[in-house]
């Protein structure tokens, strides 16, 4: 990554800024070919069988069915599903994986297709009340970090809500998933929203007790 960095310094400055999104499709491990390899072997320890605990109770509180929600990043689909079961029908999970993009179709048949998304979020076009984040903003490069909030606020209505999980441990090469702190995660969300609250899930599941920060942002 700093290899990357390097290529990108501001003229007469020497300063570094953000690489272009389009230089993280073909050359960081968390592109479409990684997360495709991960789950066509399997390879998911962060799958924990069900919809999360915290975007579960989250989910229980909603009542407007109306709403258009996405899921970026959404993997297993289990959060997605579980909206489904409860009658939020306009609801579409985006993973920019076509394999699980693939499997969620094979496996879930009486789900039209359009639930499903397969396709680069950055990318993607599209209106939604509510955004669910469960730690997608953990699973993508550190430096595409400054990206994420001005995507969301496209994607989001005047008034819309990001909500969800974020891990809370400290950030080092290692990963996916990428850690951080609720500061770190302030300075990137509070220039794009009109309201941001931060602050550690009471209900994770054992396994990832004190490492979990709900967020709630409202543009």
């Amino acid at each position: 990554m700093e290899q990357l960095f390097r290529k990108f310094i501001l003229p007469g400055s020497g300063q570094r800024q953000c690489p272009p999104i389009r230089y993280f499709c073909a050359m960081c491990k968390e592109g479409a070919a990684y997360w495709d390899a991960r789950y066509s072997e399997q390879d998911t320890p962060w799958d924990v069988g069900g919809p999360s605990t915290p975007l579960k109770t989250y989910i229980d509180g909603l009542t407007d069915k109306e709403m258009r929600i996405l899921l970026p990043g959404g993997g297993p689909g289990h959060e997605l599903l579980y909206l489904l079961e409860r009658g939020f029908s306009h609801s579409f999970l985006l993973d920019i994986s076509p394999v699980v993009i693939q499997q969620l179709r094979q496996q879930h048949p009486a789900v039209p297709a359009a639930h499903f998304i397969a396709g680069d979020f950055f990318q993607h076009q599209g209106t939604y009340d509510l955004i669910l984040e469960q730690t997608f903003f953990c699973a993508l490069p550190p430096a595409m970090r400054p990206h994420y909030a001005p995507a969301m606020h496209r994607l989001l209505r005047p008034g819309g809500r990001l909500a969800g999980v974020l891990f809370h441990f400290p950030l080092t090469d290692a990963g996916p998933p990428y850690g951080g702190d609720a500061g770190e995660y302030q300075g990137y969300f509070e220039p794009h929203f009109t309201q941001v609250r931060l602050a550690h899930c009471y209900n994770s599941i054992p396994p990832r007790a004190g490492k979990e920060l709900w967020i709630d942002l409202r543009k």
